[in-house]
């Protein structure tokens, strides 16, 4: 087992806010890789806390999208919480999903276009500080190209195992040398010995990210067509509850971590062979809630 432990992805559960703040310190204490959460449930006033609450772990937001807030307002934000935290925060940015997008009502060009404009912004504003690094997220080859172009780092979410070299073959090799040069992916996990329990908790995740669009193209391209014109036809037919029953195993072994503890660590050291230099859990538990699945992943990797 590689010494070198994974970052984790928490959600600020509502309710249960003190206590992810509390995890993040544990895993301070032991040293994981860093903390990324998402924006949503206020990823952003996770952040913030963590920037006063720890004094080592790296930490940041892995995909806000750009949409939700002005360029310059992530900017100064984000400057902030790399000052107050040693220059531990970085910010990372999506062009995310329809249903995001119409959520925040946003006037969306072109995606590519939209993402350069706001990094060009980003990286303009002045008065802020030093700028926090800024990680783009990206499946498909353009977003990858452009993140190796203007950004700070490369973030994965849901990626392939088996298609992983070939999307970082894609980067410049300047970024693939530069170890500052932030390349992470978001990887669904629940260890369980019951590995049909831990399948089906995937399942019932990831159910809903194979309706995105986006998600769909990428998976074909990555030699799951037939899985997904499947899910088209489920889709199309309006029978999305049919949906987690058609996600083949050979695709979830391929996008998710799931199994005993020692199943999940070989996984991880099976993406770091990748070139993915920070693996992020994302936890879930067949047992419990979130803070469970922490637990599970501390005894796993302690």
């Amino acid at each position: 087992m590689s010494a070198m432990k994974p970052a984790l992805a928490l959600t600020p559960v509502p309710n249960r806010r003190r206590a992810v703040v509390e995890a993040v310190q544990k895993m301070e204490e032991k040293g994981y890789a860093g903390l990324y959460c998402p924006s949503t449930l206020g990823g952003m006033s996770l952040v913030e806390a963590l920037a006063w609450q720890t004094t080592s772990i790296p930490f940041g937001v892995t995909v806000a999208p750009i949409y939700s807030r002005v360029a310059e307002d992530f900017a100064e934000t984000a400057a902030s919480l790399n000052e107050v935290s040693g220059g531990r925060f970085r910010l990372g940015v999506g062009v995310s999903h329809g249903p995001t997008q119409a959520k925040f009502r946003a006037a969306v060009g072109k995606p590519i276009g939209d993402m350069r404009e706001f990094v060009e912004r980003y990286k303009a504003a002045t008065g802020a500080g030093e700028p926090a690094p800024l990680t783009l997220a990206g499946m498909r080859p353009r977003m990858i190209k452009m993140a190796g172009e203007v950004g700070d780092g490369l973030v994965f979410a849901n990626a392939a195992l088996t298609k992983a070299k070939e999307s970082l073959a894609l980067l410049p090799q300047d970024k693939l040398d530069d170890p500052d040069f932030f390349i992470g992916n978001m990887m669904p996990t629940c260890i369980s010995d019951d590995i049909e329990a831990a399948k089906t908790v995937h399942k019932r995740t990831l159910s809903r990210y194979v309706q995105l669009p986006y998600y769909r193209s990428y998976w074909r391209e990555a030699g799951y067509a037939e899985e997904m014109a499947e899910i088209d036809a489920l889709i199309e037919r309006g029978d999305t509850a049919s949906i987690s029953d058609r996600l083949s195993d050979k695709w979830l072994d391929d996008i998710t971590l799931f199994g005993s503890a020692s199943r999940v660590r070989e996984r991880v050291e099976m993406w770091r062979e990748t070139g993915v230099r920070t693996p992020i859990l994302v936890p879930s538990s067949a047992n419990g809630n979130q803070m469970k699945a922490v637990e599970e992943i501390f005894e796993a990797f302690d």
